[in-house]
Order: structure tokens, then C-alpha cells, then sequence
């Protein structure tokens, strides 16, 4: 096997919704688009987002998006966090944890690249006080975690 690729079955958004993600993180692009057997709506677009590749099939309202599944956003800043969550969350919802839903329900996490240092440094007490920090919140900030 070359590589995995992660395949997100969409109700008819499959194109609207690469375009989004497209627009939104850096160094990513549309690179294909199936069109049904009528030749006249998106059936499959593959894509990438900043080098890693996703298939999207509108495939109908049959298989919805749980949180059982989200894509994990690394932000070197919080003016990445702040970025990448003002813009997925658009139309969508947010939720605990750096956790957020765009439009179409797909779940992102939207996390500091700090938070694994913080919590795998070693320190249970302090592991124990960053994580009680993340879960009271809702937008992950780094200055709270790296304080706590």
C-alpha cells in the first residue's frame, strides 16, 4: 500500500465542501472531480489538504457524520487556532475541547501543538491541570494550557 486515504461520504456537498477546505488551509488543492454516470452533478472529488489527500463521494443523507470521526488541526499559534476555527466553524457549531462541526457536520479539532508537550512532559500533576483546563473549554487558548 502506497499510502491511506481518508474517504468522507457527503449527503450532495462532496464539491462544495473540498472547495471550503481548500480555500481554508494552505497548500491544498482539488485534484479531481467524478462526475456521476449522467455526467452532470459530482459524484467523487478528490482532493488535498497541506499534502495529505481525502476522496469525497455524495453518496445521499444515509451515512451521516458522527464524532466518532474528526480531522485534527496542529496550530503552531493561537492565531492559527483563532484562523482555522473562525473559518471551519462557519455555519457549523462549536463544541468542547477544541472541538468544532462545519456546515456539513464533518468534526474538527482545532489543537495547539503545545498540548502534546504539555501533556506527555512527564508532570501527572501538571498533565492533570492542562486537561482540566481543555475541558472546560471550548476554543482551546495556548496561553490558559501553557499557565495551567
Amino acid at each position: 500500500m502506497k499510502h491511506v486515504t481518508t474517504f468522507l461520504w457527503f449527503n450532495d456537498a462532496a464539491l462544495d465542501a473540498a472547495r471550503f477546505y481548500t480555500s481554508i488551509i494552505k497548500n491544498s488543492r482539488i485534484l479531481g472531480v467524478a462526475n456521476n454516470h449522467d455526467g452532470d452533478k459530482p459524484m467523487v472529488v478528490h482532493f488535498e489538504l497541506d499534502g495529505q489527500q481525502f476522496m469525497a463521494l455524495n453518496g445521499g443523507p444515509l451515512f451521516p457524520f458522527t464524532e466518532a470521526i474528526s480531522l485534527y488541526v496542529n496550530c503552531e499559534t493561537q492565531e492559527e487556532i483563532d484562523y482555522y476555527w473562525d473559518k471551519l466553524s462557519e455555519g457549523g457549531a462549536h463544541q468542547q475541547c477544541g472541538w468544532l462541526k462545519d456546515k456539513w457536520g464533518l468534526s474538527w479539532q482545532v489543537v495547539p501543538a503545545a498540548l502534546t508537550k504539555l501533556l506527555e512532559g512527564g508532570d501527572p500533576a501538571k498533565a492533570g491541570r492542562v486537561m482540566n483546563v481543555v475541558m472546560r473549554s471550548v476554543k482551546l487558548n495556548v496561553r490558559e494550557l501553557e499557565e495551567a
